[in-house]
């Protein structure tokens, strides 16, 4: 395809030809010469956005560009309805690679119950690689909206299935032929099908049946920046064990073939809670098949500590993610 915005016969077949999943809220959605949406809201409910582009690989874009934005918007305890896709492609992209990323798109919105309502799709000079970002739109009971500023001293903190699934899912990818020096292909295999598990939406379904104060997505700077993030908008302190913290051993082994850390490793599928009944939560998250463990509390103060065995030291703030340092290795 050339530089532009994609023919109008493009943008027929290749992407609203691919929106099968409809909501009833959507009064205007994707077609060709609209520009906007529209969307009703019951008496009561509340909007929630968010918006991510997805940056740090090429494979499966269009699920990853979906579950993430899906997976902040239900960490809001909120139902994502719609998102809006700005699509920018290298010079020279062929048409069915807008396809394939347009059918992952619509089979992870088909999932979620999620309708594309528009967005822009343009071939430029300007990017190497396919780019995506991603605005969604939820919609919640005002008086059952969940923010990550919520925490509060004597909360249970919850993690959900494991940490570093989206960054091992990614380099598993990414750096196949590398790893496959050092392990079978069925360890490599399984490593790059954790992308099944990134959504955090079942997690959030379970969680708001209880009494929750905070939710937050664990994406870039790893489950060590959401637990930053999570003290610093709440005013807290933490006391963390990070023997307690939930990681796959493919994980482990992954990082240490790169050198890089797997708690400051981009997270998706992982969503930290707080609770003052986190062992209930994490009960009741079994019970739906989803993994979780309470890793620590909320303390009072701004000291955010980290026990492993007889160490004890202090969380940092988040830096950048260690899935860049990949491509240094």
């Amino acid at each position: 395809m050339n530089v532009g915005k994609v023919p109008e016969s493009v943008l027929k077949r290749s992407i609203i030809k691919q929106i099968k999943t409809k909501r009833p809220e959507i009064i205007t959605g994707a077609a060709v010469g609209e520009d906007c949406a529209a969307i009703r809201l019951e008496d009561g409910e509340v909007y929630v956005t968010s918006t991510d582009p997805i940056t740090g690989t090429s494979h499966e874009i269009g699920a990853l560009a979906v579950h993430v934005t899906a997976n902040d918007i239900a960490s809001a305890g909120a139902e994502v309805i719609g998102v809006m896709l700005s699509v920018l492609l290298p010079d020279g992209t062929e048409e069915e690679e807008l396809k394939s990323i347009m059918k992952q798109v619509e089979e992870t919105c088909h999932e979620l119950n999620i309708q594309t309502i528009g967005g822009h799709t343009e071939v430029t000079r300007v990017v190497n690689q396919p780019v995506i970002t991603v605005t969604g739109i939820g919609k919640v009971l005002r008086d059952k909206l969940v923010t990550t500023g919520g925490a509060r001293p004597g909360d249970d903190v919850v993690v959900t299935k494991w940490i570093g699934l989206e960054g091992t899912s990614i380099i598993a990818r990414e750096m196949k032929d590398v790893l496959l020096g050092r392990f079978n292909p069925s360890f490599v295999d399984k490593a790059a099908d954790f992308i099944k598990y990134l959504s955090v939406v079942p997690d959030s379904a379970v969680a708001v049946k209880h009494n929750v104060t905070a939710m937050h997505d664990v994406t870039e700077g790893g489950i060590f920046g959401a637990l930053w993030e999570v003290a610093e908008a709440s005013h807290t302190g933490l006391r963390i064990d990070l023997r307690s913290i939930p990681v796959r051993q493919e994980t482990i082994e992954i990082c240490e073939v790169f050198g890089i850390n797997p708690y400051q490793l981009i997270s998706s599928g992982s969503m930290l809670i707080t609770s003052p009944n986190g062992h209930e939560i994490a009960d009741a998250l079994k019970e739906a098949g989803i993994n979780a463990a309470v890793i620590g509390k909320v303390t009072e103060g701004n000291d955010r500590i980290l026990i492993n065995g007889e160490e004890t030291r202090y969380l940092e703030p988040p830096r950048a993610d260690e899935l860049y340092r990949i491509y240094e290795a």
